[in-house]
């Protein structure tokens, strides 16, 4: 296990060159009252960060000011549809330091591709602004690293997207599973996302001119330049932005993984992948789309693999996180959750039976895999939006701190190192090394 001293301590090293691009914010920097209407820029107007944002609006102590994006066409009519649903049409920006600039700007949420995440919030904690990013924390691990010095070196709130946290049949799903409820010892935590491998474009396309609108050098921002093909608005599936279903999707099952073995702080102590490309063409410049990963914790190993097998009510029942105790086993998902008792009289194989043994245990979520806000199961993003509102008020840490956001995202960082090396990866508390 990692040093909690060492791990700080290194962040804040990591960060101590960065230069800030914007002066710290001089009115209400952190101090937000209880009577105040948060300020909040929008940082990325895609699909996700206007999913987040009418969440977001529903929070009637906050109000969105600024809007940002590369694309001008997507920037234009997310700030419409913003100025309709909230009374007031927020300024329009190409350069999110411009959002950084402003003194009527207390917070930011951060929706770009997964390459942006780390210079944006680094920049945004300089100039005094609270910080909502979307996962995974970045797509590589110094990134990251600098993300939580940067947090911690300017006493800014960053709550990360890991919105399962705030959703209800997770947190019951935790109760029981931390109460010992499939057993005091549990060996291995399977995961399985649902369905999916690469995010693959058109194939072997030709170097282009941008459409009108894309700021095509700012979307690439802090990864290497590389010509336009349209594939790459595609983004999760290039190395360069994202990191593939391994990251996107399996961020969200190391999350629940973590926090449900009380692992928050906690590193694996080797990560071995395999992948392959299966039903899409060889790409170095890609993320497989076939993967099957493997960790080494101190007290368990932990699986991930997007072989997913189809339930019979709903193809995606079986996908989530498995969590094998030695009274019985744990499913959770967005679907719900269920407890699998190990057989009266059997135990598991080659284990005397549990004493007494469990009984079954079963939710499903009536609204399915869907975040509805006025839901009575559902509704985690409005949640974790109000977790994070409610952090900067008081100044505490939030639901999904960027520590905790960094130890969820680097099982699946270290995965992808394993995968472009094809060799077993150790993490010192440094950085990844291969074994």
């Amino acid at each position: 296990m990692i040093d909690r001293r060492d791990f700080l301590h290194l962040a804040v090293a990591a960060a101590a060159s960065a230069r800030p691009l914007a002066a710290a914010s001089p009115q209400r920097a952190g101090a937000v009252g209880a009577n105040d209407r948060m300020r909040v820029g929008l940082i990325g107007c895609g699909s996700r960060g206007n999913q987040v944002a009418r969440d977001w609006m529903k929070h009637d102590d906050s109000v969105f000011v600024a809007a940002c994006d590369v694309f001008k066409e997507r920037l234009d009519q997310t700030a419409a549809r913003l100025g309709e649903a909230q009374g007031r049409v927020p300024d329009a920006y190409e350069d999110y330091r411009r959002i950084l600039d402003r003194a009527d700007v207390d917070a930011v949420f951060i929706a770009t591709p997964d390459h942006w995440h780390s210079q944006m919030t680094i920049d945004a904690c300089a100039a005094g602004k609270d910080v909502y990013v979307e996962k995974p924390v970045s797509n590589a691990i110094e990134p990251a690293l600098k993300m939580v010095a940067a947090a911690r070196r300017h006493d800014r709130v960053v709550q990360v997207g890991q919105q399962q946290r705030s959703w209800h049949h997770f947190q019951e799903a935790a109760g029981l599973f931390q109460g010992g409820y499939v057993g005091s010892q549990v060996t291995h935590c399977q995961m399985v996302p649902p369905g999916g491998g690469g995010f693959f474009g058109a194939r072997n396309e030709q170097p282009q001119a941008p459409p009108p609108g894309l700021n095509w050098e700012m979307f690439q921002g802090p990864a290497p330049r590389k010509p336009f093909v349209p594939g790459r608005l595609n983004w999760r599936g290039w190395y360069d932005y994202g990191g593939g279903n391994l990251s996107d999707w399996g961020v969200h099952l190391t999350d629940v993984m973590n926090w449900y073995m009380r692992a928050d702080a906690t590193a694996p102590l080797l990560t071995s992948a395999s992948a392959q490309y299966v039903r899409v063409p060889r790409d170095p410049e890609r993320v497989p789309d076939t993967y099957a990963v493997t960790w080494q914790y101190e007290t368990f190993v932990a699986a991930l693999s997007n072989a997913m097998i189809p339930g019979t009510e709903d193809p995606r029942q079986l996908y989530g996180n498995h969590f094998f105790g030695d009274k019985g086993v744990l499913l959770v998902n967005r679907l719900g959750y269920e407890v699998r008792p190990y057989p009266a009289g059997r135990g598991r194989p080659g284990q005397p039976p549990p004493e007494p043994p469990i009984a079954p245990r079963t939710f499903r979520d009536p609204n399915g895999m869907s975040e509805v806000a006025e839901s009575t199961h559902g509704s985690a993003t409005h949640r974790h939006v109000r977790n994070f509102l409610d952090a900067v008020r008081s100044r505490q840490r939030p639901t999904c701190d960027i520590e905790v956001g960094f130890y969820s995202v680097l099982p699946c960082l270290l995965a992808l190192v394993s995968v472009r090396t094809g060799q077993t990866v150790r993490w010192d508390g440094k950085a990844a090394q291969t074994a």
